[in-house]
C-alpha cells in the first residue's frame, strides 16, 4: 500500500487513525505544519487538495512566499574512498559524478 499523495508539487505521507476511524496527512518537506484528515479516500484526496490550495492562498495573501519542498541541492560527506569510487564509478559509465549520483538516488528512492 503507497501512503503517499501528490498535487501541485507537494507531496504528503497518510495514515490510517484506528481508533478514530480517519484517514490524516500532513505536507511533507517544508516547516509550516499543514495537516489534512477525512473518512474515506475520496474524501482525503478532496482533503489535501484543499489543505495545499489554502496554504497557497494564505501564503499570497499574507505576503509570505510558500515554501517549496527541496531545492535540488544536495551536500553531504562522503569517506575519500566512497567518493573515490562514486566517482570512477561515473567516469566509467560516461556521465558526471553528480549525474551518476541522482541517477543512483533517484533509484534508490523509488
Amino acid at each position: 500500500m503507497k501512503n503517499v499523495m501528490s498535487y501541485k508539487d507537494y507531496s504528503a505521507r497518510v495514515e490510517y487513525d484506528d481508533e478514530d476511524g480517519i484517514f490524516a496527512g500532513r505536507i511533507a518537506g517544508i516547516e509550516d505544519v499543514v495537516g489534512f484528515h477525512a473518512e474515506s479516500v475520496t474524501e482525503l484526496k478532496a482533503a489535501f487538495q484543499e489543505a495545499v490550495d489554502d496554504y497557497l492562498e494564505i501564503c499570497a495573501q499574507t505576503g509570505k512566499a510558500p515554501q517549496k519542498p527541496y531545492s535540488g541541492r544536495v551536500m553531504f560527506r562522503v569517506s575519500p574512498e566512497v567518493h573515490r569510487k562514486a566517482a570512477l564509478a561515473a567516469e566509467l559509465a560516461g556521465v558526471s559524478l553528480n549525474q551518476w549520483a541522482e541517477d543512483v538516488l533517484r533509484k534508490a528512492a523509488s
